[in-house]
């Protein structure tokens, strides 16, 4: 059994991990828009040595944007001269021999659930269509902070209710592999953004999976870390595990590298605690040399379903594959799972309430200024009672503790990220799977809230395509507190395979989406039902 990691010791070496080769910008033949699909830790390299500008960046960031943003709608709003001024800032202090931070000069887009100072806010509501926030909201501003060049902001939707990113603000985004087809969500402006390359990183949120399913069905990375890793004064239940913010990109490095800087410690986030006088948290300054993980050291437990997900038969069967090719580079495997028993009841319990409290004025006073998601769960609150809540979270306690019965047998525990294959964005959500009904909206959702309900950091990488050619996204799940292993153990597994071509991570055909006709022209892209 291997030597639990400390998160504060030892997760930050991955921001070094190298799994390919270096380059320099003049090999790229001095093409602009190659910058944007780069990687974030080799772009501040780039950087630090002058190879390249902030503002050079900027433009390749923005000119991608330009050329295929259309086809897709993943960035909803942009504040180019904020941005412009920011850039010219970090490139001055970088000729002055300055390093403001781990992202400085980096170029980074927001999504749009999160408060940006002085750029447009809308949570993807008719409500706040036209807020401008005055401060940024903590984890924007420790990224703008640690020198990250602030952008833009990528679509969600109605208030990041719900696994398909569609709202009556700025319409559905698409997928980067089949624009028709869900990006899922409700981080999935975010995820479409990274695919194609209009940002090395942008931030996303979880609560049934908002940053892991998008990541999985865009090709990207996308890791709910340890509730309280990242702290968030804007909770609305302070001491509630299901909701946090994390990092999204295109590698495993880059996540880490967006992770150092997100984390944090912040008085107003009760979750966000700390220990006087002893720090608990990665700090950026403490970056360490590579220690990817040694596989051949671990034990690998696997499961298709958790024993409740409703996973479609061509998802099992992808998994299985990836399974057979996974197994052999640990110490063992087998298919096993922790009790989820009332999963499904206590998560809709937990999130209806987190949603009464939310919305309950709005729906009482303006319901037609909320969106079919958002009233279906403002309504299902309203008709639990105090026994409900007591049940579901009796229930959450005992699902954490059959969590940790099960780690003390295991190290690190796979499952397929989502459910089923992409779908087209016009279905509000999936009515059924494999021809059996689903019992909610985002019951489709279930192999992520079963990680959401014990708290366990959980990672979504993507490991090739499913059956229909559309990307598979593996979810990687640590013990209490494991995000250094969740980390380490995605670091090696890409690294595993980045020269596999059916199983490295799906580059979205960005040519063909240059050319394509306008997402915004499509049916029903506005609609609401």
């Amino acid at each position: 059994m291997h030597e639990m990691l400390r998160f504060d010791d030892y997760w930050c070496v991955f921001l070094t991990f190298r799994y390919a080769k270096s380059f320099s910008y003049s090999e790229r033949d001095g093409a602009l828009s190659d910058l944007c699909d780069s990687s974030a830790v080799e772009l501040r390299r780039l950087l630090a040595t002058k190879a390249i500008s902030p503002v050079e960046l900027l433009d390749a960031c923005l000119s991608r944007i330009a050329a295929v943003n259309p086809a897709v709608n993943a960035v909803v709003t942009l504040d180019e001269p904020g941005a412009r001024a920011a850039a010219n800032a970090a490139e001055a202090a970088i000729l002055r021999g300055e390093d403001r931070g781990a992202l400085h000069g980096l170029p980074v887009l927001i999504k749009d659930t999160q408060d940006t100072a002085g750029m447009r806010s809308t949570y993807g509501s008719p409500i706040l269509r036209d807020n401008v926030p005055a401060a940024d909201q903590g984890s924007v501003a420790r990224l703008r902070a640690a020198g990250a060049v602030i952008f833009g902001k990528t679509n969600t939707p109605e208030w990041a209710a719900g696994g398909n990113t569609r709202n009556p603000v700025f319409g559905a985004t698409g997928n980067p592999f089949d624009p028709m087809r869900s990006a899922a969500g409700s981080s999935g402006g975010s995820a479409v953004a990274l695919a194609c390359g209009m940002a090395p990183l942008a931030s996303g949120s979880d609560t049934g999976g908002s940053l892991r399913n998008p990541a999985g069905f865009s090709g990207v990375v996308g890791m709910r870390p340890s509730y309280g890793l990242v702290p968030s004064e804007k909770r609305i239940f302070g001491w509630s595990n299901l909701s946090t913010d994390g990092p999204m990109a295109r590698n495993v490095t880059d996540a880490a590298l967006m992770l150092s800087v997100m984390a944090s410690d912040d008085a107003r986030d009760p979750l966000a605690y700390t220990l006087p006088g002893e720090p608990v948290r990665g700090r950026a300054e403490r970056w360490a040399n590579p220690h990817p993980a040694e596989l051949g050291k671990l034990r690998l437990a696997f499961t298709e379903d958790f024993g409740f997900a409703p996973t479609e038969q061509a998802i099992r069967r992808v998994f299985r594959n990836r399974v057979n090719k996974l197994a052999p580079l640990f110490a063992d495997s087998r298919e096993a799972s922790p009790d989820c028993t009332g999963a499904d009841d206590a998560f809709a319990v937990l999130r209806a309430g987190m949603f009464l409290a939310t919305h309950g004025k709005n729906y009482k006073e303006r319901p037609e200024m909320l969106g079919p998601n958002v009233r279906a769960n403002v309504e299902e609150g309203l008709s639990y009672s105090l026994e409900d809540q007591a049940r579901a979270s009796t229930t959450q306690t005992r699902i954490y503790r059959a969590w940790q019965t099960f780690f003390a047998g295991c190290d690190v525990l796979i499952s397929p990220t989502i459910t089923l294959s992409p779908r087209p964005w016009s279905e509000l959500y999936p009515a059924e799977i494999d021809g059996v009904p689903t019992k909610s909206y985002f019951h489709w959702l279930a192999l992520a809230y079963a990680v959401t309900l014990p708290g366990h950091p959980a990672i979504s990488i993507p490991l090739g395509r499913d059956e229909a050619g559309l990307p598979f996204g593996l979810q990687i799940v640590g013990p209490r507190g494991g995000d250094a292993i969740v980390l380490s153990v995605a670091a090696s597994i890409e690294a595993a395979f980045a020269n596999d071509r059916q199983l490295c991570r799906p580059v979205p055909d960005l040519a063909r989406l240059a050319v394509a006709p306008p997402l915004s022209a499509a049916p029903d892209f506005l609609a609401w039902e």
